[in-house]
């Protein structure tokens, strides 16, 4: 989706910069402006339009962390109950 923001920015940055409403750039600098411009617009614009897909995914991963911070602590706890029954049955 990212990725979609940035080449619909460059595309319409290109486009502005052949109507002449956007400054063409330094000489041989046009498609490294173009690219920079593109970049500058669709960060903004990503943040603000991806905020609910990125707050989702990482709901996603925190469900995934804490899932696997119970089965290592049942697993710890599996291995000190097995720990102390050797102690104690030698």
């Amino acid at each position: 989706m990212r990725l979609g923001i940035f080449v619909g920015c460059l595309v319409l940055v290109a486009a502005l910069v052949r109507i002449g409403w956007v400054p063409a750039g330094l000489g041989d600098a046009n498609f490294a402006w173009v690219v920079l411009l593109a970049l500058v617009i669709s960060a903004p614009l990503s943040f603000v339009l991806l905020r609910k897909q990125r707050d989702e995914m990482s709901e996603q991963i925190a469900g995934r962390v804490a899932g696997a911070k119970q089965k290592l602590a049942a697993n710890r706890s599996q291995e000190d109950l097995a720990d102390d029954a050797a102690r104690v049955n030698p």
